[in-house]
Formats: structure tokens, sequence, C-alpha cells
């Protein structure tokens, strides 16, 4: 019996009970993360209502094999049962060739997607920019006067949107009692501890403080930049972030069910890691992305600002990074999407705990999974999914 299966779901009761000091754990995320509006507060992205239907044509992938960074065989069936996948889609030109679910996940079940979120958002800002609401290499400032002091201070928005601020802050999701503790608490995600004075995701943004380097000069994953590129989007817009959201892209695309997004206590929204959504309507998410922002011949998200994710930005903040060492350092980073640099041209979305969506042009192919890995980070079981992914794609264009 694999690990995945001996951490069955199961709902809360009285000797499992899911409290927001446990969401994120195992076993309590197997249930939790297609749960989370019963643990947390938040706000509806409404969707467009049956959807644009997603056409079938299954194939048996289980047996696709491919090699681990370790030199070890694996094929698709085994990497999904133990990557602690709670739901998985795979896409050829917009047809469904397999679909699976575990651990209580169904088709109707919006799933948290973490860091996912950020491409989404990035995504967004497109639109924005098209419409001439935001100038990305404006300052920050000029949408966010309260930023000024603050490592935001003297940066643009494109800074913002590439993760190239320099910024005094770690991403240590591990740390309860540091800088990253701090903004859970100020986000929601943590129960405050007796005696402690509450705080709020916008009030903590604007106390981060700059670092020594170059604004541009280092790529640096902070998760603050994209719940700052949130408050961006509703000031440039005058409109709320999920409301936004729903009328830009979710409505447009045809998304099958509504989508929601955690909200701190004074109702700001996580538009770095909060988005709960469906897996099919993660799929048609990335299916948009790969043509070009269209549904059904319809331009929802403007080519060119896809155009721009895929083939532009600057390759030297990503490679240099401790990151980009680790993950893809032929890539690159671009608006909140990863550019893998992967002869296919493949670029993704990821989220801790196992959260993608994995387009691959040359394949004409889009993945869509959503997990519950125990830990936040695990860099050998995303570098084997990488490895799965790129096998999936190669063995479709194979057989084609």
């Amino acid at each position: 019996m694999t690990q995945t299966r001996l951490m069955q779901a199961f709902p809360p009761d009285a000797d499992h009970q899911v409290t927001l000091a446990n969401w994120r754990l195992p076993p309590f995320s197997r249930w939790a993360f297609h749960h989370v509006r019963e643990v947390l507060p938040t706000a509806n992205i409404a969707g467009g209502g049956a959807g644009v239907a997603l056409r079938r044509s299954e194939r048996k992938i289980a047996q696709v094999a491919f090699q681990g960074a370790d030199g070890k065989e694996w094929n698709i069936g085994r990497l999904l049962s133990e990557t602690f996948t709670d739901g998985f889609v795979l896409l050829q030109r917009g047809r469904v060739l397999a679909e699976w679910y575990d651990a209580g996940q169904t088709p109707d079940s919006p799933h948290i997607v973490f860091s996912v979120s950020k491409s989404i958002s990035g995504t967004l800002a497109g639109i924005l920019v098209d419409r001439g609401q935001l100038d990305p290499d404006a300052p920050v400032t000029r949408y966010i006067p309260e930023a000024a002091g603050s490592a935001y201070g003297d940066c643009t928005v494109r800074h913002v949107l590439d993760m190239t601020v320099s910024i005094d802050f770690e991403e240590n999701y591990l740390d309860p009692h540091g800088v990253f503790g701090r903004y859970r608490l100020a986000t929601g995600w943590n129960p405050l501890p007796e005696g402690t004075k509450p705080t709020d995701l916008r009030g903590f943004l604007v106390t981060l403080k700059r670092a020594q380097r170059a604004h541009g000069s280092l790529f640096h994953y902070v998760s603050p930049n994209s719940d700052l590129l949130g408050w961006i989007l509703e000031r440039a817009s005058g409109v709320p972030y999920a409301q936004l959201l729903s009328e830009a892209i979710w409505k447009p695309m045809g998304a099958e069910q509504d989508a929601y997004v955690t909200v701190d206590r004074l109702g700001a929204p996580r538009s770095a890691g909060g988005i709960c959504v469906t897996l099919r309507d993660l799929a048609r998410f990335g299916e948009m992305m790969r043509l070009r922002g269209l549904v059904d011949g319809r331009q929802v998200v403007p080519g060119g600002w896809v155009d721009d994710i895929t083939q532009n930005g600057d390759p030297k903040p990503w490679q240099i990074s401790e990151a980009g060492k680790l993950f893809a350092p032929k890539g690159r980073y671009r608006s909140k999407w990863y550019i893998m640099g992967y002869p296919s041209g493949a670029y993704c979305a990821a989220g801790i705990h196992g959260q993608w969506i994995y387009v691959d042009p040359a394949a004409d192919m889009v993945i869509a999974k959503q997990s519950s890995q125990p830990l936040p980070v695990d860099v050998p079981m995303d570098t084997l999914l990488l490895a799965g992914f790129d096998a999936l794609g190669r063995w479709l264009e194979k057989t084609a």
C-alpha cells in the first residue's frame, strides 16, 4: 500500500478535527485542501455557469514510462499514486485524455492551488495593461502610495511581476516565529496567539523593508509581492479582486464552477496563494494560456501578454538565483510564470504542496494537478513530476 493510500482524506469528527492550526498539515490537509471555505473566510469568484464543454478522447497513460533524476524507472500511474495527487487531468488540443481523482476530491470540489494563484494574478494583470489601466513600468507608489518608505517604495510593477523586488524577506514555510510566521498571521492563515494584537495583510505589506541589492538584479521569491499585486490590480481597476477575476477571466473563460479566494480579517484577498478552483477549471485556464488567451475564438487574455510571458524577460536574475540553479536552470520567470527552457517551450505555474498547471506547446498539451504533498516544498518530488510531465509531452508527440 502506498503512502498516499495510508493518508486517506476524512471529514472532521470528534477525533480528527481540522482547525486553523493544522489545516495545512497531513493528514488533515487531504480533506482541508478541498474544503478551504469551511476553514477560512473567502470571497467568491463567480463562474460562467454551465461552462465550455471539455471534449473527451480517453487514452491509457498509466504505463507511460520515464526515468527519474535518480536513474530509476517510473511510470505515470505510479507517479500519480505516490505524489499525493488529489486530482489530475491531461488535455491535448482541448480534449481530456485522462482524468483522475483521489482523497475525496471530486470534479465539483474547489481545491486550493496555493502559488498557482500568483500566475492567475499575473495573467489578470495583462488584461488591465491592455485596457490601459495598468502600466507595468510605473512605480508601485502610483497605485499604492501607502507603500512609500517600504521595500516597494522605489520599485516598479514589473519588479513585482517578475519577483525581482529587493526585499528583506525569506520565504520559510516551516518557520512559525520569524517574518514568514508574522506574514501568515496577517493573512489569517494561522491562529492568533493569545494576547497578540490582530494584524492584517495590507498593513503588514507596507512594513516590509528593502534589501541592499538593486531592484531587478536577482530573482527572489517572495509571496507578499503577489499579494501586493492583487492590491495594485484593485487600485488600477477600481474593482475588488474577486469580482475583477470573475468578470475579466472566470466568466469569459467559460468556467464550469465558481472559484473563491481566501481573505484576511479586513477582506483583503490572498492573491498570492489563496485561490481555490475545480480541477477542470484549472485545466481550462491552462488551455486558454496554450491558445494565447483565446477561448472559442474570443480573446479573453491579450495574446501579446501571453507572448511576453513565454518569449520575453531577462533570464539572468532567475538563472543566478538559488531557485534557478535547482529548478529549470536554463529557464526564466516572467509575470508569475516559470519558463522551463526546455526544447518543447514548456512553461508552468506551480504551488506548494504539489499544485501545477503545465503547458507543453510542442505537444499541444496541458496538465492540471492538485495535490496534498506533506511538505510545502519537496524539490526531489517536484523534479520527478517535471520529468513525468515532460515524458507525457514527448509520448504525445510520438503517438499523435
